[in-house]
C-alpha cells in the first residue's frame, strides 16, 4: 500500500468514525427522552392514583352527607310520633281516671 492509499483510508475510517459518532450522541439523547418520558409515565401512574384514593374518599363523605339529612327526618318523624301517641295514651288515661274519679260506672 502506498502512502496516498493509507491516507486516503485513514480519511474514510474518520469519516466513518464521525459519522458513528454522531450516531452514538443521537441514540444517547433518544435514550434520554425515553428514561424522561419513563419517569414522567410513573409519576402520572402515582397521581392518579392518588386522586383515585381521594375521589373514593370524597365520594364516601358525599355519601354521608346526602343520608344525613334523611337520618334526621327519620328521627324528626319518630320524635313526632311519639309525641302524638304519647298524647293520646295522655288524654285516653286522663279521661279514664276522670271518669272513674267522677263515680265511674256506679
Amino acid at each position: 500500500m502506498t502512502n496516498e492509499e493509507i491516507a486516503l483510508k485513514l480519511t474514510d475510517h474518520e469519516h466513518e468514525i464521525k459519522s458513528l459518532k454522531h450516531r452514538i450522541d443521537e441514540q444517547e439523547e433518544k435514550g434520554n427522552a425515553l428514561n424522561e418520558l419513563a419517569i414522567s409515565v410513573k409519576v402520572l401512574a402515582v397521581n392518579m392514583e392518588n386522586m383515585s384514593k381521594e375521589q373514593i374518599k370524597q365520594g364516601e363523605r358525599l355519601e354521608r352527607l346526602e343520608r344525613e339529612p334523611a337520618d334526621d327526618q327519620r328521627y324528626y318523624k319518630r320524635t313526632v310520633v311519639s309525641c302524638i301517641i304519647t298524647g293520646v295514651i295522655s288524654a285516653v288515661v286522663g279521661g279514664v281516671m276522670a271518669f272513674i274519679l267522677q263515680g265511674g260506672l256506679s
